[in-house]
């Protein structure tokens, strides 16, 4: 489609990710994903030339994936870029993983997934962003500024560097045209919560809600749209306002 505009998001085979990829595709946008499992379904960019199902816990997994979806991007050019992808591994029952006990490759995978995906993507992908005059948008989280009661010190720590990693960014793109902002989600009901997170939804969420992923894809939608175009640099909450 002639004029049509490309996102990439990683980890878009559920939850956010997935909700995030067809409010794109609702909206006229051609959509290019990747993950370590397959697209649900017959979504319509579960196809080889706009789908790659790889790990980015995997270093090497990395520059391989910017390597084949530079060869999917028609004209060169990236208007989006939604780093996605996270994972947050829990001990028995749901159990926190602290700083102290958790092995060094749990650490090391995270950070990979979390932390460094996102940087060699965006890296990857700055002349084709800066043709279209793109957007990143970086998925921290809440547990990146408080200590978490389910959230591990890996993930966590993994996540504030994002955050970190957002603003830098923000600042060395800005003169390319290229806004890169996150997006920290509270208690979002996806596949990623503790078994134990009700425990926090009616003490610490005023709205007592969780949120949905549909309300994070729509946050998405706004900081890659014409409407965002003076937002750059900022971690943007979205959590119910549980602030305290």
């Amino acid at each position: 489609m002639a004029g049509q505009r490309t996102i990439i998001i990683t980890g878009a085979s559920r939850g956010i990710g997935h909700a995030t990829a067809l409010r794109f595709h609702a909206e006229g946008w051609r959509v290019i994903t990747v993950s370590r499992r397959p697209p649900p379904g017959q979504c319509p960019w579960s196809v080889a030339t706009s789908h790659i199902l790889l790990d980015l816990s995997d270093l090497d997994d990395i520059v391989r994936c910017v390597e084949i979806m530079r060869g999917m991007l028609v004209d060169g050019e990236l208007d989006a870029l939604v780093n996605n992808a996270g994972i947050s591994p829990k001990g028995p029952d749901g159990s926190r993983l602290n700083s102290l006990e958790t092995d060094i490759d749990t650490w090391q995978a995270m950070f990979n997934t979390n932390f460094y995906a996102p940087l060699l993507l965006t890296r990857g992908f700055v002349a084709e962003l800066a043709r279209a005059r793109g957007a990143v948008v970086n998925l921290t989280s809440i547990a990146g500024s408080r200590v978490h009661r389910f959230a591990g010190s890996a993930y966590a720590t993994s996540k504030a560097s994002l955050a970190s990693l957002t603003r830098e960014m923000a600042f060395d793109l800005a003169s390319a045209g290229i806004r890169v902002n996150a997006i920290a989600p509270g208690e979002i009901d996806t596949a990623i919560l503790s078994p134990r997170t009700s425990e926090i939804v009616d003490r610490d969420i005023p709205m007592r809600r969780l949120g949905t992923i549909e309300e994070v894809a729509n946050l998405i939608w706004f900081l890659c749209s014409a409407q965002a175009t003076y937002i750059t640099g900022a971690e943007i909450p979205i959590n119910g306002g549980q602030h305290a």
